[in-house]
């Protein structure tokens, strides 16, 4: 008899029907996109989905009610203030930017081990333009979950696609989804067209 593996929600109801339900437990997410395709309105509507809701670790600015924040802190104190099944680390791309590449991969793959081990998911945001190719490539390999964000001009329009890149284990979708920031977050396209 099959085992159901029961997912934790996006907060995204276009996401989770991508994803079969949503992100498995125990897995790592990272969300890469510039900083106006809307990763960091996934990373709370992600945050929010869960009751109780899990830690959300702000490295980039000041944190808004309810985040932590987590300028300064080291691996281990970073690694120590994850708790409950929904974390995002924000951003991915601050810590290797400070922490270098290799202690960066190390934080992601052996740090946090403990917390993936329990069940959790953590989202990491990782900022389009600000790292290496090498550095990328080392951060895709770490994830278990690879989401991109793009957002292209066209004529006089705002086009906004995403895209499930990697999805450790399980088919990856085939298509690209369209996507709106509404003031909620984001709201996926759920809809095809047949031509």
């Amino acid at each position: 008899m099959p085992v159901t593996i029961v997912r934790h929600s996006t907060g995204i109801a276009g996401l989770d029907l991508a994803l079969d339900g949503g992100f498995p437990p125990g897995t790592r997410i990272i969300i890469f996109g510039d900083p106006l395709s809307g990763l960091e309105l996934l990373a709370e509507q992600f945050w929010k989905a869960g009751d109780p809701i899990g830690t959300y670790l702000m490295l980039d600015t000041a944190p808004k009610e309810g985040m932590i924040d987590a300028q300064g802190m080291d691996r281990a104190t970073l690694a120590r203030a994850m708790q409950g099944d929904r974390i995002i680390v924000d951003s991915l791309s601050t810590l290797i930017l400070e922490w270098g590449i290799g202690a960066a991969a190390r934080f992601v793959l052996e740090d946090t081990r403990e917390t993936i081990e329990r069940g959790a998911n953590i989202v990491y945001l990782l900022y389009t333009d600000l790292h290496s190719s090498i550095e990328e490539a080392r951060m895709m390999r770490a994830a278990d979950i690879f989401i991109t964000l793009r957002r292209q001009i066209r004529g006089n329009e705002i086009e906004r696609t995403l895209a499930i890149e990697k999805f450790k284990e399980a088919n990856v979708p085939q298509q690209v989804i369209p996507y709106h920031i509404i003031v909620d977050g984001l709201e996926l396209s759920t809809t095809r067209r047949v031509i």
